[in-house]
């Protein structure tokens, strides 16, 4: 699943190297309007439902972050 999301966000910015153990959005690697476009394309991808009070910065902030949130809509 780590490589998935990998991949996903280097198609969704592509100029950034999302394999760095750094808070993606303090960095500046991820902004509001990205975080809405991973949700959809995570929501499709894996089938799953992200309930809204859980789509806050911190929550895409790193790999392990967004595998946690994956996991905590019913997907693999």
């Amino acid at each position: 699943m780590k490589q998935d999301i990998i991949d996903i966000l280097t198609e969704l910015r592509p100029e950034f190297d999302f394999s760095q153990e750094i808070d993606f959005y303090k960095e500046g690697m991820l902004d509001s309007f990205d975080i809405v476009a991973l949700v959809t394309t995570l929501e499709e991808k894996y089938k799953i439902l992200i309930d809204g009070i859980d789509v806050l910065p911190e929550n895409f902030s790193s790999i392990e972050k967004i595998e946690s949130l994956i996991r905590k809509g019913g997907g693999i």
